[in-house]
């Protein structure tokens, strides 16, 4: 595994000391985020290669802060994988329409957590190599 980064959204100081534990254990780098108003400068600074994001937050809404994430220059290819322990099949198209490419229920599994990630790193790779395909296919 590549040093890896994970971006960590949560104002949650004790969720994130557990994900910064577990993530750090797994070898990745965490990247702690805990002001939502700071959330956008942060991840294009770090470039994280996954965001984890808890939904209910006390200042954000999870879902309008993936949405702006997704819309933001330079970070709305990241993945994003939202954690919460309250989750319905109504929020299916919400996640889908804010970007959001998982759903993990909390409290979280560590190795259901690393396997998300992982999942999530290696579908966006897959996607940027189709990509480059495609853009170096329509040079020729």
């Amino acid at each position: 595994m590549q040093n890896r980064k994970v971006a960590i959204i949560d104002d949650n100081q004790d969720s994130l000391r557990e994900f910064d534990k577990i993530l750090k254990m797994a070898g990745y780098t965490p990247v702690l985020v805990n002001n939502v108003w700071k959330v956008t400068d942060k991840v294009i600074k770090n470039k994280p290669d996954v965001i984890l994001m808890e939904l209910r937050m006390s200042h954000a809404n999870g879902f309008a802060l993936a949405d702006m994430i997704n819309r933001a220059f330079g970070t709305k290819k990241i993945p994003i994988i939202a954690m919460s322990n309250l989750f319905k099949d109504e929020f299916k198209w919400l996640m889908d329409f804010c970007g959001i490419k998982r759903w993990i229920k909390k409290p979280v599994q560590p190795l259901d957590l690393i396997w998300a990630i992982e999942n999530e790193i290696e579908q966006s790779n897959q996607w940027r190599m189709e990509k480059c395909s495609e853009e170096s296919g329509a040079l020729v």
